[in-house]
């Protein structure tokens, strides 16, 4: 899928992700921070950092078959270079967002009483995997607004400099 309606598909697609990985990454703070929130969003947070790991590869492909279709620029070029991360950010939101998800899962009694793997009893643990969480979640939104920049710069330098 390469264009809709007319239209590059990536112009599209990336509106997805700009909305779906930040907030999958504040979720994630949100349910690493707070208990209460995280029995009810840490499941649905969990598919959602998922989709967002299957879209980001898609929005990506897209975003490259415009690129052949433009005039290289720098601008461009520094885009596609920073696009390339998103993958990165994307999958570990998804990472700790499962881990988060699971213990929750422990906690509850939705696995059997002797299999705890991921010590949903252990304060260290807890603390370790906010940290985690809050630090990824953090570079995971400065990420995404650094590559949108980048790609409103090279969408609209030109437009700009026009009189």
């Amino acid at each position: 899928m390469q264009t809709v309606n007319g239209l590059p598909a990536h112009v599209l697609l990336v509106h997805a992700i700009v909305v779906l990985l930040p907030l999958s990454a504040v979720l994630l703070v949100l349910t690493a921070l707070w208990p209460a929130a995280r029995r009810r969003l840490a499941g649905p947070n969990a598919v959602l950092s998922l989709l967002v790991v299957v879209l980001v590869p898609i929005t990506t492909s897209a975003g490259e078959w415009l690129e052949h279709r433009l005039t290289p620029t720098p601008l461009i070029d520094r885009h596609a270079e920073l696009g390339d991360t998103a993958i990165y950010v994307a999958v570990a939101v998804a990472i700790v967002c499962v881990v988060v998800w699971w213990r929750q899962r422990e906690v509850s009694g939705r696995t059997p009483a002797k299999r705890h793997y991921l010590a949903p009893n252990s304060t260290v643990f807890t603390t370790a995997l906010t940290v985690v969480a809050v630090l990824v979640g953090g570079v995971s939104v400065y990420d995404v607004v650094r590559i949108g920049d980048s790609g409103a710069k090279a969408s609209w330098s030109n437009w700009a400099a026009r009189p």
